[in-house]
């Protein structure tokens, strides 16, 4: 029988005490990573594995018996010293393919998370699921163990589109799950889309904005492709099978996106990311904004009053590490001023919201001045926030400011 891991004789991470200053006054979430998947998808380079790749290695019984150590010990360890443990606002449920464990699966990572932390009322809980491996009862159950907010993978409703991202699922079905999670009592619903696919067409993209307006969704997240080195399609691209992604159909196809999501009432709120007013992803505002959130699974990133850390990758390797009693824990660093600096105007900007000039440094407003003097950015009271244009080219526009 393991040791359990709320001794003291786990605590193998040091967290410096000047972390925990402010814990609970920030907001704090929970990142759950899920490892497994059914297929490879040929775009994807996430810590993911198939049942093949695992073999007899790791399986779902022993990661959800790792999860639960290492949520006790988190728990532990930033409740040390009497301090008062952060109960979840958030949670978010990745992967992976989350909807591989089944709803009972995915009610019991929520009760380690109760059990643990703890939920605030009213907290949002997130979990994406994979069209394929849902279904009424899938939601039903699901619903009913606590999540209020479910994020489908989508992509794309053409199947030549699927095709090419290797995704397996067919073209309506992502719709169907989207309808059967608010008949399930879900009043928050996630469809995320890809665009820029080779091979993909204006009238296939009109044809994936028609099929996620008419899923009547009150949140879309869209990306653009982006070829992943190590990847699958990486490999078709360098072969020369695939042509890569043309930026100025990438511009295109994102101002097309925007003009048919504004048109139906969702409006952006973070460059990939439309919702209904009232309806934008708290969990993942929490990261934009500078929250605290432990980040649980293989794999997973952490981050605690300006220190990061991050788990081993192999569900096996994180399984026996808390087997044996120690957190998982592959590295870690602790940000400096500069480091804070630098990644709250990164993701602070992509926000519409923009972020306030007080925040930045004079050489940084006089920078800013000169891409806002370019269309780029708008003064909007005491804040900067990114233009319609300058959303084509938020990572210039930051790059700009920051050097």
């Amino acid at each position: 029988m393991s040791t359990p891991l709320s001794e003291p004789s786990v605590a193998a991470f040091d967290l410096p005490d000047h972390a925990l200053d402010g814990v609970g006054s920030r907001p704090f979430g929970i990142y759950v990573h899920v490892p497994f998947c059914a297929t490879r998808c040929g775009y994807c380079d996430f810590n993911t594995y198939t049942a093949g790749e695992l073999g007899t290695s790791a399986s779902p019984q022993s990661w959800l018996e790792g999860l639960r150590r290492e949520l006790d010990a988190g728990a532990a360890l930033l409740g040390r010293d009497g301090r008062t443990v952060p109960p979840a606002q958030t949670v978010f449920v990745g992967g992976g393919t989350p909807s591989l464990l089944g709803g009972d699966g995915l009610a019991d990572v929520l009760a380690a998370v109760r059990s643990s932390f703890g939920l605030t009322p009213g907290a949002e809980v997130t979990t994406e699921s994979n069209p394929e491996s849902t279904s009424p009862e899938f939601f039903a159950a699901i619903r009913a163990a606590g999540y209020t907010r479910v994020s489908l993978g989508m992509q794309s409703a053409a199947q030549h589109v699927l095709k090419v991202l290797d995704r397996t699922h067919t073209p309506g079905r992502a719709v169907a799950a989207a309808r059967e999670a608010r008949t399930a009592g879900f009043g928050h619903v996630n469809l995320d889309m890809i665009y820029g696919t080779p091979g993909e067409r204006d009238e296939d993209l009109d044809a994936t904005l028609d099929a996620v307006l008419d899923a009547g969704v009150d949140h879309v997240s869209a990306y653009s492709l982006i070829v992943e080195d190590g990847t699958a399609l990486a490999r078709r691209v360098r072969r020369g099978e695939l042509p890569a992604p043309d930026d100025d159909v990438l511009a295109a196809r994102y101002e097309r996106i925007d003009a048919r999501l504004a048109a139906a009432g969702l409006g952006w709120y973070e460059v990939s990311n439309w919702s209904l007013p009232g309806a934008e992803c708290r969990h993942n505002i929490g990261y934009w904004d500078g929250g605290d959130w432990w980040g649980a699974g293989p794999g997973a990133h952490s981050h605690v009053g300006g220190v990061r850390w991050w788990n081993v990758k192999h569900p096996a390797r994180y399984a026996d590490r808390l087997a044996s009693g120690v957190l998982p824990v592959a590295d870690s660093e602790v940000l400096t001023a500069e480091d804070r600096h630098v990644e709250r105007v990164m993701l602070v900007l992509r926000l519409r919201t923009g972020m306030p000039l007080s925040d930045l440094r004079p050489d940084e407003r006089l920078a800013a001045e000169r891409v806002a003097a370019d269309g780029l950015l708008e003064r909007v009271g005491d804040r900067l926030a990114l233009t319609d244009r300058g959303r084509l080219l938020a990572d210039g526009v930051i790059r700009d400011i920051l050097s």
